[in-house]
This record gives structure tokens, C-alpha cells and sequence, in this order.
């Protein structure tokens, strides 16, 4: 790696070397040979085997993965067109194939049928992340479906929940993340042989006004390619509204990484849970006892460039006049392979928090005594009533010393003493260790939120992972960096 240049750091940092390698130019170019051995032997075995002969078949496929780079990139330099220098490149290495190599296709041909493998085989990468993510989560739910924990909203301190329960809210929105990854591969189309603006003019002419074996020719091309399906219609290239929605779905995968990386941060400042901390990680240069959530906030980062993405593709598909200009070229050389790449970075940092995540049972519990007795204060006065005590008394004296206790723990940053002051009050029909024992270790102000995490689970998030058990424990969550 050279250090005199600069370096993109999703590659140097961040990503999976499956994915680079995925949107690397030698996956780029040898796929443009493969369309274009896929071009030749549909047109070979629909009835041009006069033009496109067997042996020009044979000699193309030999060299599908023999470039030189440097001829290209030298002959690219000299005519300005990437295409057309593959192509002479080729040509030399096929010297019997060279007249046929690209015939009747435009740029596009190889272009968009390159574009749609590539991002076919990244959505798959993607896929495989986001699952071995939700089960990663799906086991740490059932492990902490009954720990009790403060529940917040307004990021104040509201009735308890449990960690493994409110872990199901991440997990409900990956599962949608998922659904969305599925209906996208749906979408991924070969753009097949359309021609120079989508009429299939060249190749009508190839097969002398035969309209079905151009059809055919369509098809049979996608076919040769991995393709289920094609655009039925194009311009110059296939719609950049799949781009469009390819970010949109990316971008909701780092929405819900966002969520939850914030939400870890703020449970870290808490010490309540935290990410994994490697034995030799070092969380300040200054001060040496932090164990600051680098993971989550790299993770934030990333998220927050991969959710502005949809932006840039909507203007760019917004921007395709007719059946196509050429200012989506520079952007999608850039943004394509970026959002896959950010979107890996981040389902790997993902993948790497949930596989070790650190909760503090003791802590929890001290920050739930915090605010439980004031929680508790309407079974409390419940209780009292059924002492025979008037609620409405009860209940100016549960005020009176609620409000003393507030000001202790805000004011004094004394511990929550409500129950002591309500134990000691000739009033209260109670002791301060049978009000204690009413109220309890939280678990039962948390309702159904370790069956509702149960059934979750076993309704929902088990079913659907089945589906997948061949993707499960193929990634590695470590981190290089």
C-alpha cells in the first residue's frame, strides 16, 4: 500500500475483503468479458454461428480472466473511452474474436449488466451480515429477557422494562431492514441486450428483422448471465430509480445501526452495558482509565454518511434525461461502491458489538432502586388504602415525601430515600423492610416484557432465521482496526 497517496479508508480500514474485492476492477473487467462471451454464444446458437463461430467462442472464454491493465489503461488514456479499450485489449489477446467482440452492443451492455452482477452478489453480502447480526441479538435478548432495567423516554427515566426486551426493538427493525434487502433482489434485473437507447435497432439488423429471435436473444443473454429475470424495457441504461431505492434500502440498514450505536453509547456513559473492550485496547491517549465506545461511534459515523447517500442517487436519477445522460457516470463510479462498502463496514462492526456485549446486572439495579420508589408510589398508596388508611391522606403524604426525597437525590446527590421517609412516618401503615419488600427488585413493574421477548422471538424471529441457517457463523467479527 502506498503511503504517498491518499487512501480510501472504507478499504484500508473498514471493510471485508469479500466486498472489496467484489468492486475491484479486476471483477469489474472480467465481467465485462463474460458479457461479452455471453453476447457472442447467444448469438452464435440463435443462428449467427456464420459470424460468430465456435472458435471465436472458445478463444474469448480462455482469456476472460488474462488482462493486461496497463495496454487497457495506456489505449484508455489515447481514445478516452474505457469501453473501447477493453475492448482492444481483448482483441489482442483474441485475435480471431476480435470482430466480434461487442458486436451489436453499446457501452451499456457491458456497463449495466456488470453494475447489476455486482451489486447482486453485494446485496447477497449484505444479506449474510444483516442476518448473523439479528442472531447475534436474538440470543442476547433471551439471555437478558427478565433483567429488569429503567426504561426511558425523553431519555428521562420512565417504568421498567427489561434489557432483553427493549434489545427486541433493534431487533424488529433489522428484520425489516431484511425484508426491504429482500424485495430489492427482486429488483435486480439483468438490463440484457437492449442496444444503443433500449430499441434494439443493431440487433434487428444482425437478424434481419427476425423480432423473436431478438427477444430471444435478450432472454438467452440474461440467462448465460445468473439472471432470473430482465428489464422488460430500458433506456441507454437500465432505470437509475433501482439505484435510487438500492441506497434508500442500504440506508435504512445504517439507520438501524444508528439507532442502536446511540443507544449503546448513552447505556455506556451509564455503565449499565457496554461494548466488548479487547485486553489490550487503549480508550484515551490521556487518560488511561476510559473505556470509551469507539466501536459504536465508528459505527455511528458510518451510518450517518451512508444515511445522506439516497440524496445523491435521487438527484442523479432525477437527473437522466430521456433515455440518458452521461452525468451519472463520475457519482455512480463513487457512490455505488461506497454505499455496499459502508454498509458492510458497518453490519461488521455490527456483527463484532453484538458478539461480546457486557451488561452489569449490579448497576443496572442501582440506577432501578434510583427511581423505583417513586415508580412504586401508586402501589404503595394502593397498599395503604387496603390498611384502611384514607387515600386521599395517603396520598398528600406520599407527595409530601416524594417531593423531599426528589430534592435529596437532585440537590444533595444523596441516594433515593423515599422508602425510609415513608417507613418512619406514624402515618404510613408500614415498615421501611415491608415497603421494601413491596416494591421489590423492578420485576414486577416490568408487565409482559420477558414473555412479550419470548414470544418474539419464538413467533417471529426463530422462524425467519431458519430460512437462513446456512448463512449463520460464515462471518468473521473481528476487527483489523
Amino acid at each position: 500500500m502506498s503511503r504517498d497517496v491518499y487512501q480510501e479508508p472504507l478499504v484500508s480500514r473498514y471493510t471485508s475483503r469479500e466486498m472489496q474485492e467484489l468492486f475491484s476492477e479486476r471483477t469489474k473487467f472480467e465481467t465485462w468479458r463474460r458479457c461479452w462471451v455471453a453476447l457472442a454464444e447467444a448469438q452464435h446458437e440463435l443462428g449467427l454461428s456464420d459470424i460468430v463461430t465456435r472458435k471465436m467462442i472458445d478463444e474469448l472464454k480462455a482469456h476472460v480472466t488474462d488482462i493486461d491493465f496497463e495496454v487497457a489503461a495506456k489505449k484508455e488514456k489515447e481514445i478516452r473511452h474505457d469501453v473501447m479499450a477493453h475492448v482492444y485489449e481483448y482483441g489482442l489477446k483474441c485475435p480471431t474474436a476480435e470482430p466480434i467482440i461487442h458486436l451489436g452492443a453499446t457501452s451499456q451492455f457491458v456497463g449495466c449488466n456488470t453494475d447489476l452482477l455486482i451489486q447482486k452478489k453485494a446485496l447477497g453480502l449484505v444479506k449474510k451480515g444483516l442476518v448473523n447480526v439479528i442472531a447475534n441479538l436474538a440470543k442476547f435478548c433471551r439471555q437478558q429477557k427478565g433483567l429488569a432495567t429503567l426504561g426511558y423516554t425523553h431519555y428521562q427515566p420512565a417504568q421498567p422494562t427489561t434489557v432483553g426486551k427493549r434489545n427486541t426493538l433493534y431487533l424488529q427493525d433489522l428484520l425489516m431492514d431484511l425484508d426491504y434487502v429482500e424485495a430489492l433482489e427482486k429488483q435486480v434485473k439483468a438490463r440484457g441486450a437492449k442496444g444503443t437507447v433500449g430499441t434494439q435497432a443493431t440487433f434487428i439488423e444482425l437478424f434481419k428483422g427476425d423480432h423473436a429471435k431478438v427477444r430471444a436473444l435478450d432472454r438467452l443473454v440474461a440467462e448465460k448471465l445468473g439472471f432470473d429475470d430482465l428489464f422488460a424495457v430500458t433506456g441507454q441504461t437500465y432505470t437509475r430509480k433501482l439505484d435510487m431505492k438500492t441506497s434508500e434500502t442500504l440506508a435504512g440498514i445504517g439507520a438501524s445501526a444508528h439507532k442502536f450505536a446511540v443507544d449503546l453509547r448513552l447505556l455506556s456513559n451509564l455503565k449499565v452495558q457496554e461494548e466488548p473492550f479487547a485486553k489490550n485496547q487503549v480508550g484515551s491517549s490521556a487518560m488511561a482509565y476510559k473505556r470509551n465506545p469507539m466501536r459504536s461511534e465508528r459505527m455511528t459515523g458510518l451510518a450517518r454518511k451512508l444515511m445522506g447517500m439516497p440524496a445523491n442517487f435521487g438527484a442523479t436519477y432525477g437527473n437522466q434525461w430521456f433515455e440518458r445522460t452521461l452525468d451519472d457516470s463520475a457519482i455512480r463510479r463513487m457512490d455505488i461502491p461506497q454505499a455496499f462498502l459502508l454498509t458492510d463496514a458497518i453490519l461488521t462492526l455490527f456483527l463484532n458489538i453484538t458478539s461480546g456485549m457486557v451488561v452489569y446486572p449490579k448497576q443496572i439495579e442501582r440506577h432501578l432502586m434510583q427511581e423505583l420508589p417513586f415508580m412504586a408510589t401508586e402501589k404503595i398508596l394502593m397498599a395503604c388504602v387496603e390498611k384502611g388508611g384514607s387515600r386521599n391522606e395517603m396520598h398528600e403524604v406520599v407527595k409530601v415525601h416524594s417531593v423531599a426525597a426528589g430534592k435529596v437525590v437532585k440537590e444533595e446527590g444523596q441516594a433515593n430515600d423515599l422508602l425510609e421517609r415513608l417507613g418512619n412516618d406514624p402515618a404510613v401503615p408500614f415498615t421501611v423492610s415491608e415497603l421494601a419488600a413491596l416494591v421489590g427488585d423492578g420485576s414486577e413493574f416490568v408487565g409482559r416484557a420477558a414473555e412479550q421477548t419470548d414470544e418474539f422471538l419464538d413467533e417471529v424471529v426463530e422462524p425467519r432465521l431458519e430460512q437462513y441457517r446456512a448463512l449463520l457463523g460464515e462471518l468473521d467479527s473481528t476487527l483489523s482496526v
